[in-house]
């Protein structure tokens, strides 16, 4: 089991590394689609000044930045899988002159810290793809302080998810693949109601709660919406790798005529649900 764990862990690290150039080109569109889950986190962890934090699955930095602008007398560990992707969170934080972070590739199922180390964590959109969900949290609260906060998001069912729904709809339609088992990393791994509540209270966790967060991708037009998804979204890419020319173009066209039909304005702002979690040890 050990190994078919690490295998999984490797070929995320992997495909994160692949597809970082297309969080780096759509990085502005993406954390504008994520800031309200990363603010309800935030205002979760009911964070001070000096905490020291830990942001896991962080990718190109968020949560983790704003984080680090709050506590400007603390510090936080941005950590991910991907080396690749957390060289564009050093970039961003270069940019925006924040300087109390440190990056750490890691993987949340072995964190390497001492327990008790840290005030919060946070981790935004992070569970669904870890092999082991109860391992992570047991992880997260080890090296939580007593006291100590854990907030997280994950996505809300598919009907709540048009933004993933109109892709992954149309190939499953259009193309016989195999299911993965029960359970595997994926997108609604954890859209069960009060799915990862139930985790956290297992792990120990108190005073847990879940809430609800809206948000939209505002991607304006059809064509940036395709785009964007299909250079960011690695199992769409590994779907439409496996279909014929014909069959491609087949899928954008019902794509893009399912989005037209559900914004016949041309003006692309679709509806995302996504629930945040948070407790403490």
């Amino acid at each position: 089991m050990e190994s078919e764990l690490e295998q999984i862990r490797e070929q995320q690290r992997a495909s994160w590394n692949k597809f970082s150039p297309g969080w780096k080109k759509w990085d502005d569109l993406m954390m504008d689609f994520l800031r309200p889950m990363g603010n309800e986190i935030i205002q979760s962890l009911q964070l001070k000044e000096t905490d020291h934090v830990l942001d896991i699955a962080a990718g190109t930095g968020e949560p983790g930045l704003t984080i680090a602008a709050l506590v400007g007398k603390g510090k936080v560990v941005i950590t991910d899988l991907s080396e690749d992707m957390l060289e564009i969170a050093k970039e961003n934080a270069r940019h925006r002159t924040i300087n109390n972070i440190e990056t750490l590739a890691c993987d949340v199922c072995e964190l390497p810290f001492p327990d008790d180390t840290f005030d919060a964590i946070s981790c935004r959109f992070g569970f669904m793809f870890f092999p082991d969900m109860l391992l992570a949290a047991k992880e997260m609260a080890r090296v939580l302080k007593p006291g100590g906060r854990i907030a997280t998001s994950v996505w809300n069912v598919p009907e709540k998810n048009f933004w993933v729904t109109a892709i992954m709809s149309t190939i499953n339609r259009n193309m016989e693949l195999p299911l993965p088992p029960p359970g595997s990393p994926g997108m609604f791994r954890c859209a069960q109601d009060h799915f990862i509540a139930d985790l956290f209270t297992q792990t120990g966790l108190k005073n847990v709660t879940q809430k609800e967060v809206l948000s939209q991708l505002k991607t304006q037009t059809t064509e940036v919406y395709w785009t964007m998804m299909t250079e960011v979204a690695a199992p769409f890419v590994a779907a439409l790798s496996k279909a014929d020319d014909a069959t491609k173009e087949k899928i954008k066209t019902e794509v893009f005529q399912a989005v037209k039909d559900k914004f016949p304005d041309g003006n692309v702002h679709i509806d995302a649900s996504a629930f945040v979690i948070s407790g403490e040890k």
